[in-house]
């Protein structure tokens, strides 16, 4: 990985806010059941989180970001105190080097996909109501 890919490991085109909540738990050596219990959720609400399917609300995550002893600002776009990326204990080969870049190339992709269809569907609402004015 070249020292750029290295800095980016967390950043908003490589990584979710699951993804990042995922690295601060484990770098802090907790499972999900301890988080959880620790936040005073449910084990569900943490795993949810941590699969993007739903976000916490800012009480939590303020909560959550000190118990992970990384800043709001990471959690949510991975800019700011957060953890370090993971080592890399050998060289990987070529072909899996490859297939990891095409991997992250594709979730930046995806994730640009999922913003522009976000766009569209609030133009869509807007335009639907005013006809229906």
């Amino acid at each position: 990985m070249s020292p750029q890919d290295h800095d980016d490991w967390y950043g908003p085109e490589a990584a979710t806010f699951g993804d990042r909540v995922a690295a601060a738990r484990e770098s802090a050596g907790m499972t999900q059941k301890q988080l959880a219990k620790r936040l005073g959720i449910k084990l569900g609400t943490l795993r949810d989180w941590e699969y993007d399917i739903a976000e916490p609300r800012a009480n939590k995550l303020t909560m959550m970001a000190g118990l992970l002893n990384v800043s709001v600002g990471w959690l949510l776009t991975g800019e700011g105190e957060g953890v370090s990326p993971p080592l890399d204990d050998a060289p990987l080969s070529p072909d899996i080097n490859a297939l990891l870049i095409e991997l992250r190339d594709l979730k930046g992709q995806i994730s640009g996909a999922a913003d522009r269809i976000g766009r569209l569907e609030k133009q869509l609402r807007l335009k639907l109501k005013g006809e229906d004015a």
